[in-house]
């Protein structure tokens, strides 16, 4: 399936078949797929949670207001974000660029979101949103379908899967066979009212 077939056949499914596991194999290349997700400064601050375990998982179920998905899906990845990454050996993500491109980067990273909390969350989020995105293409190229929530109270979930307190999560995304297709496409708006050239 090619990139364009990807984004047009992904919808968000709610009904899984709850039988259904996937393989670690599979697992670990959708996810290898994922860290290819761009960040800025490369800091790389996306962290992800992949729950299998069918006794966590009904965890997640309570805190997401008691929705089916998050049980019958293969897995639940909670896409999430290290609010410090930044300032982590910041050397470490420009290893294999040539030493005058590090001199000129690496610096710039702690200048760039030292002191600046809300930076550092919107980062966060914006790495979180590019990963989710990139996790719901490659699964659906793998055969796989998916669906993005925020329908879950964030506090008990990180407390459920132990987050560090450094960490957001940005969204969860459930994964896995479709028991029933999504519904059809019910009010896209067109491209007419969502863009311009140029400016406004």
């Amino acid at each position: 399936m090619d990139t364009l077939e990807a984004i047009q056949q992904r919808r968000s499914v709610k009904h899984y078949d709850p039988d259904h596991r996937m393989s670690s194999e599979e697992i670990q290349t959708l996810m290898n797929h994922v860290i290819l997700s761009p960040t800025s400064f490369n800091i790389q601050n996306w962290r992800f949670v992949v729950v299998q375990d069918p006794e966590v998982k009904q965890q997640l179920r309570g805190a997401a207001w008691g929705q089916a998905q998050v049980t019958d899906a293969s897995i639940v990845v909670l896409v999430c974000a290290d609010l410090l990454a930044w300032d982590q050996e910041p050397e470490r993500y420009w290893r294999n660029a040539p030493e005058s491109v590090q001199e000129q980067l690496v610096p710039m990273i702690g200048k760039f979101y030292a002191g600046n909390d809300q930076l550092q969350r919107d980062e966060a989020l914006r790495s979180s949103g590019i990963a989710s995105q990139t996790l719901m293409l490659a699964a659906k190229a793998m055969g796989y379908d998916s669906c993005p929530m925020i329908g879950f109270d964030p506090v008990q979930v990180a407390e459920i899967v132990n987050l560090p307190p450094t960490h957001i999560i940005g969204l969860m995304v459930t994964v896995g066979k479709a028991l029933k297709p999504a519904q059809g496409r019910s009010g896209s708006l067109a491209l007419s009212e969502v863009m311009v050239i140029d400016r406004y």
